[in-house]
């Protein structure tokens, strides 16, 4: 016999056991059950008919087995099609009560009702278990980040691909981060949330293909690509989860990509355009050369009034500049030779500053050297290469306006087997939509008369010949940068005449 402690301790076990334990009667009327099968029902269901509470049914069950096990004393076991897989394997234990006394007529006058069957129960769990295991390899070896997070933006995901995005670890994006922290600014979380509850980005609760910036943990700003969606229980949101696509090298692939296009353009049209100059510099030089000849001899001749002569003079000098335009042209179109030697390209830049650094131009101009030391020899024709740094000295300190600070830079890119030389203004820059046309042919800014419009194209020019590379682009904090880059290799052209 039991104790009435003992008794207690059973009663509140039965009743803290998660599943439903009913005791019925042979005749069908339930006649106790724990505190978990109460709470399954809304009204009181000792005294009622299990058939009625259990299976809402108005006469016992076909397969009822209460009868047989009264009389046999055998447990039974009844199985039910599973929800889940409409197998049979979800299964009702009915255990027979010992009679309360022994030496009757063996009749049992209780049966105990379980409804699970524990080796399919722990089954059910192992699977869960693994396949919680296997959901979670399957977000950890992501390539894209995941990161998920409850209504509060409190992160409970944080795969291994967000540690790389974002560089927090993983303890720090699980305990210490909210979900706005790796936004550059709080309403970006606010945004996405608005955006995931309207229509418009791929359909209620999903967010497609937005492209955003995230806040690296260093500071620095990653571009991504963000699939997100809401997690709902039922209709209530619980939680949020996202799929973070780096575009850092898809983005720098594509420009690259656009950079090559634009020389590839560039050459080609440089190569059209050559082909053109030199046929027009050459028609062109003759009747200017007549135009000369005879202007020079009509003044040298004649007696002729001021007025005339004036006017001889001036046709005179604008013969001069064609035919210093038609010069440009030829050197344009590259009908020069070459003479390839190697040179101290921090020589060459020097000697460029010593013939211009005195000039008027340049009296309120601080020039600033940052020469690399040890700079290997580049091969190269010395005449071509100063008029390439001449030509842009100059235009640095005309965008100056006289004044403001010039910085010549070289450097040594082994990666690359180049040379760098970098020319800095802090002039105003360059206006967006001129930059892209400023190695045009004939393309200048400047006012009529003071220039061709042939200077950067030649500079273009010279610089593609020797198998290297020109561009320019704005300083954040104003001024004008170009960079060019010379191979310390050989040009190989048969058109030049190397002479080394």
């Amino acid at each position: 016999m039991h104790s009435d402690t003992e008794k207690e301790y059973l009663i509140r076990a039965i009743d803290a056991f998660k599943r439903r334990i009913i005791v019925v009667s042979p005749d069908h009327v339930i006649l106790a059950a724990n505190q978990f099968a109460k709470s399954r029902f809304k009204t009181d269901i000792i005294g009622r008919p299990c058939h009625e509470m259990l299976w809402n049914s108005d006469m016992p069950c076909e397969d009822c087995p209460l009868g047989m096990i009264a009389e046999t004393r055998a447990p039974a076991v009844i199985h039910k099609s599973s929800f889940l897989t409409q197998k049979k394997n979800y299964c009702h234990y009915f255990y027979p009560l010992p009679p309360k006394d022994e030496e009757g007529d063996g009749m049992v006058d209780a049966i105990a009702m379980l409804d699970f069957d524990i080796p399919f129960v722990e089954g059910l769990e192992e699977k869960l278990q693994r396949s919680n295991a296997f959901l979670k390899n399957i977000i950890l070896s992501s390539v894209d980040g995941v990161i998920a997070a409850d209504r509060k933006g409190k992160i409970f995901i944080f795969n291994d691909a967000a540690v790389e995005i974002t560089g927090y670890s993983m303890y720090e994006g699980l305990h210490k981060l909210m979900i706005w922290d790796i936004y550059p600014k709080d309403d970006i979380a606010y945004e996405i949330m608005r955006k995931l509850r309207s229509k418009d980005h791929g359909g209620k609760g999903k967010l497609k293909f937005y492209q955003l910036d995230i806040q690296h943990k260093n500071g620095t700003i990653v571009p991504i690509r963000l699939n997100a969606a809401l997690v709902y229980d039922g209709k209530d949101e619980v939680a949020t989860i996202g799929f973070f696509h780096d575009l850092r090298e898809e983005l720098g692939m594509k420009e690259k990509l656009e950079k090559t296009r634009l020389q590839l353009l560039q050459a080609d049209k440089m190569a059209s355009l050559g082909k053109l100059s030199a046929g027009v510099a050459h028609q062109l030089n003759n009747p200017l050369g007549s135009i000369t000849l005879f202007t020079k001899l009509v003044l040298e001749d004649y007696d002729l009034e001021d007025a005339i002569r004036e006017d001889l003079s001036r046709i005179l000098k604008d013969a001069q500049r064609c035919r210093d335009t038609v010069k440009e042209l030829l050197e344009f179109a590259r009908q020069t030779r070459y003479q390839i030697k190697p040179h101290d390209i921090n020589v060459a830049l020097s000697r460029t500053l010593f013939l211009l650094d005195k000039q008027t131009l340049f009296h309120n101009i601080e020039i600033r050297r940052a020469f690399s030391d040890n700079l290997p020899m580049v091969p190269g024709d010395i005449q071509q290469l100063n008029h390439v740094f001449m030509n842009l000295i100059i235009n640095a300190a005309q965008a100056m306006a006289g004044k403001g600070v010039l910085t010549l830079k070289t450097e040594l890119l082994p990666e690359k087997n180049r040379v760098l030389i970098e020319i800095t203004d802090t002039g105003p820059g360059i206006p967006d939509d001129i930059r892209p046309h400023i190695f045009d042919p004939f393309y200048t800014t400047k006012d009529e008369g003071e220039g061709t419009g042939l200077g950067l194209s030649l500079a273009y020019s010279i610089i593609k010949e020797h198998n290297g590379m020109i561009e320019a682009r704005n300083r954040p904090e104003g001024g004008a940068v170009f960079t060019i880059e010379l191979p310390l290799d050989l040009p190989q052209n048969p058109d030049q005449g190397n002479d080394v």
